[in-house]
């Protein structure tokens, strides 16, 4: 058996940088957030007050993600011998899920106002052009960070977008209520930033879920995998193969080799960890290795 995992010190980097970028990126969200739940009361737009909205759901996104970094870096312990890291996704999670409570909220609110379009004050324009600025800075410093490879990072930064989108909307509501008096435009900017948040939501519900639910990585082709260990030299058959993601960036691989009765294990199994970690990237492979004399391979009924 074969126990191999390399991957402390490019997590830790990354988590340090990560956590910088969250840190930074909620200061400047919750503070703008303020500024513009009071901008949106006084103006009566329920494009501020809805962005006012997605902000604090921000806010709160990228807290809980910092608490999942956090959290994510207490030791393995006897009960938890993965540690904590899976906290990173459950964050995820609750992050997708707010964004589809929040849309489900904005589309409810902005029924009504289609029903009975308020008077709301251009002046909103301006505060919404701010909002757009401070969105660009706060989507940038989290761009900065593995928001392609990290799901906690993505799904911030898909909470940051959204409100980005909002900001737009809020300027064009703003002004074509300027322009031509359109106070119907506030409540259809509000619908159309809705939209493309809820589709953000669902798709980090749906990336979460996979990981949770013991998904491969969508990088690793498994019948590609399974295929270059069996070319190993003294390898017979593979098989029990599991792929799955303890966090992101943390792919792990399990499977059983069924190897020649003379081969050099040691050799073998340095080979199969080479493989894995430079090939397809797999930070953590678990190998349990059976000889081809063996009367009874272990195998599992619902594995190759």
């Amino acid at each position: 058996m074969s126990h191999n995992h390399d991957h402390s010190h490019g997590h830790h980097h990354h988590h340090t940088a990560n956590k910088k970028v969250m840190f930074w990126s909620f200061i400047a969200i919750f503070t703008f957030m303020i500024v513009e739940a009071i901008g949106g009361y006084l103006t009566n737009s329920l494009a501020l007050l809805s962005d006012a909205g997605h902000m604090l759901s921000d806010a709160a996104a990228i807290g809980l993600s910092l608490l999942a970094f956090k959290i994510g870096e207490k030791q393995a312990t006897s009960d938890k011998t993965y540690g904590y890291k899976r906290f990173e996704i459950i964050a995820a999670f609750i992050n997708g899920i707010t964004l589809i409570a929040i849309s489900l909220y904005i589309f409810y609110e902005a029924y009504h106002r289609f029903l009975e379009p308020p008077e709301v004050s251009a002046s909103m324009m301006l505060i919404a052009i701010i909002g757009f600025l401070v969105n660009i800075l706060v989507a940038w410093m989290l761009m900065r960070g593995d928001s392609h490879d990290n799901l906690n990072i993505r799904s911030a930064l898909l909470h940051v977008l959204g409100d980005l989108l909002g900001s737009v909307g809020a300027i064009i509501a703003g002004a074509l209520i300027m322009v031509f008096g359109w106070n119907i435009a506030d409540p259809i900017a509000s619908v159309l930033v809705s939209i493309l948040i809820l589709f953000s939501g669902v798709r980090i519900v749906k990336d979460s879920l996979h990981i949770l639910m013991e998904g491969k990585p969508a990088n690793i082709n498994v019948e590609e995998l399974k295929t270059a260990i069996g070319q190993i030299e003294g390898i017979r058959n593979v098989h029990d193969m599991h792929v799955w993601s303890i966090t992101s960036e943390f792919p792990a691989l399990s499977c059983h080799v069924v190897v020649e009765y003379n081969i050099d294990r040691d050799q073998l199994l340095m080979k199969i960890n080479q493989l894995a970690k430079h090939t397809f990237h797999i930070s953590h492979c678990t190998v349990q290795v059976e000889g081809e004399n063996t009367s009874v391979h272990s195998h599992c009924d619902q594995c190759d």
